[in-house]
């Protein structure tokens, strides 16, 4: 008997912030949703990141970045993507992100941000409607 398609995500900490106790709140809310999550630890570069979305099949990525430079890793995932012919795979994040940056990162194209307050719930729930599974 087959299973039901899930879900694939891949769940990555990049750059040097060493802040993860909400990244891990969000995998784990992921996974008891019924979504694969590959966590990927700390420290991650975005070519470590892109290169285990790719190997993992993932239909996302998901980034928690704290550290402020969020606008530059953000661009540097969606540009490796684009290198690797994987710009299906569905870019989102979340973490201290001023509201002024929204508009430029979703033109770049991530498709969501995440801030300080929102729910596991609210997250779980976004990614089942934004985010295909993948057999």
């Amino acid at each position: 008997m087959d299973a039901e398609p899930r879900i694939r995500v891949v769940i990555a900490k990049p750059g040097l912030d060493g802040h993860d106790r909400g990244v891990k709140i969000v995998a784990r809310a992921l996974r008891d949703a019924g979504m694969e999550v590959v966590y990927t630890g700390l420290h991650q570069t975005p070519e470590q990141i892109v290169r285990t979305a790719i190997q993992e099949d993932a239909a996302a990525i998901g980034l928690s970045i704290l550290s402020g430079a969020h606008m530059t890793l953000f661009a540097k995932v969606i540009e490796l993507l684009a290198e690797n012919d994987a710009s299906d795979i569905v870019v989102f994040g979340g973490g201290i992100i001023p509201e002024a940056d929204l508009p430029e990162l979703e033109r770049m194209g991530v498709a969501r941000v995440f801030t300080p307050g929102a729910t596991t719930q609210e997250i779980v729930e976004w990614v089942r409607g934004a985010i295909p599974t993948r057999v």
